[in-house]
C-alpha cells in the first residue's frame, strides 16, 4: 500500500481531499502557537496543552506519518430559521452523527487503514493534532486572514487526521491565491472584534467560544450585546469572506436537520423540556455538556434581548419560573434590561 493508494481510497470513502505528511512536519506549529499566546496571554491556560500537537511522538512513539483529510460540508441545505443563529458547522456536524456522510467516511477510512495493516490512531471529536496546520503542510489548501482553512471549495471544511506507523508522504497541489493585502472584510464582520488583525484571533472574545465553551453567565459577559442572533457558534467572518462567495451549494439534506429545525426557534428552546434538551438537542450541539443544557435557554434569551420584540415577552416571563436558577436569573435580568430600555 503506497501513499497514492491511500489518497485514492480516502476520496472513494467520501473525503474531498487528502494528503500525508511525516509527523516531523508538525514541529513548526509550536512557534505559531507561542506567538498566539504571547499576543493574547489571557488564552495561555487554554492553549498550552496544544503544544503536544507539535510533539506527537511523545504520546505516539510508533507514529511515522499523518494522513490528513478534508470533508466538504458546504453541500447541505440550512433551514432558513437557523441561518445566522446556529453556525453551519455545528448544524452539519457528522462527528457523532452515525447517519451522516462525514461519520461514515471517517469510520470507513479508519477501518480501511487498519485493514491494510497500519497501526492507526485518530480523535474523531477534536482532532489528534493541529488539523489546520497539518492540512496546510500537506498542501490541501491555505489558512486565510480569518484563521479558517480553505480549499478550492471555501472554508466549509471538516478536517480529520489519522496517525499511521508507516513513513509515507504525499503533498497535494494547491493553487489558491492568498487574501488580498487590503482586504479586511472578515475583521470588520467580527461582532466582538475578536479578529484584531489578519491571521490573529482571541478565542476568549470569539462569539463561537462564548456561546459554547465559555460565557456561562451572560449577565456578566460584557460582549453579550454583540452576539446578535447567534445562540451557538458564529459564521460572521466566514460569510463575509469573498472566497466563500457562492461556496455553499445546498445540494443535499443533512440527516434529521429539517425536522429538528422546527424545534429550534428561540421561543421553543426557552420553553423546552429538559429531558428533550438532554436527549435530542445536546447530542446534536454537544459542546454544551449534558449537565448544563440550561445554557441553550440562556443563549436563546440573550438573542431575544438583542433582537427584542413584544412577542417574546410572555416567553421571557414564563422563563422567570423555570426550574433552573440559571435560566430564572437570566430571564429576570433580560426583563430588567427591557424595562429600562437598556437592550
Amino acid at each position: 500500500m503506497d501513499a497514492a493508494d491511500i489518497i485514492k481510497s480516502a476520496k472513494e470513502f467520501g473525503f474531498d481531499k487528502c494528503g500525508i505528511i511525516p509527523v516531523e512536519m508538525m514541529s513548526g506549529y509550536e512557534n505559531r502557537l507561542n506567538e498566539r499566546m504571547e499576543h493574547f496571554p489571557q488564552t495561555r491556560a487554554k492553549y498550552e496543552d496544544f503544544i503536544s500537537f507539535a510533539h506527537l511522538n511523545d504520546d505516539y512513539p510508533w507514529a511515522k506519518s499523518i494522513v490528513i483529510c478534508s470533508f466538504w460540508y458546504g453541500r447541505y441545505r440550512i433551514p432558513d430559521n437557523l441561518q445566522g443563529s446556529i453556525a453551519k458547522y455545528y448544524l452539519t456536524d457528522g462527528r457523532r452523527n452515525a447517519e451522516s456522510q462525514g461519520f461514515h467516511a471517517s469510520v470507513s477510512f479508519e477501518n480501511f487503514l487498519k485493514s491494510c495493516g497500519f497501526q492507526t490512531a485518530t480523535d474523531r471529536d477534536f482532532g489528534i493534532t493541529a488539523l489546520r496546520w497539518a492540512a496546510m503542510q500537506a498542501g490541501l489548501g491555505i489558512v486565510r486572514k480569518n484563521n479558517f482553512f480553505y480549499t478550492e471549495k471555501g472554508s466549509y471544511q471538516h478536517l480529520e487526521a489519522f496517525l499511521i506507523d508507516a513513513p509515507l508522504k504525499y503533498i497535494a497541489e494547491s493553487k489558491l491565491r492568498p487574501c488580498a493585502e487590503t482586504c479586511d472584510l472578515c475583521r470588520k464582520a467580527c461582532p466582538t472584534e475578536s479578529l484584531d488583525a489578519p491571521y490573529r484571533m482571541c478565542r476568549n472574545t470569539c462569539v463561537s467560544c462564548l456561546t459554547t465553551w465559555d460565557g456561562w453567565d451572560l449577565r456578566a459577559e460584557p460582549l453579550q450585546s454583540k452576539f446578535g442572533k447567534w445562540i451557538f457558534g458564529c459564521d460572521a467572518c466566514q460569510d463575509a469572506c469573498p472566497y466563500n462567495k457562492n461556496a455553499w451549494k445546498t445540494e443535499q439534506e443533512f440527516p434529521g436537520l429539517e425536522e429538528l429545525s422546527k424545534h429550534l426557534t428561540w421561543e421553543k428552546i426557552v420553553l423546552s423540556d429538559y429531558d428533550w434538551l438532554e436527549s435530542v438537542l445536546q447530542p446534536k450541539l454537544w459542546y454544551i455538556p449534558k449537565g448544563k443544557v440550561w445554557r441553550y435557554k440562556t443563549n436563546a434569551l440573550n438573542a431575544m434581548l438583542n433582537n427584542y420584540n413584544e412577542s417574546y415577552l410572555p416567553v421571557i416571563q414564563k422563563a422567570c419560573r423555570d426550574e433552573r436558577a440559571e435560566v430564572r436569573n437570566m430571564a429576570e435580568w433580560v426583563l430588567m434590561r427591557i424595562s429600562t430600555g437598556n437592550k
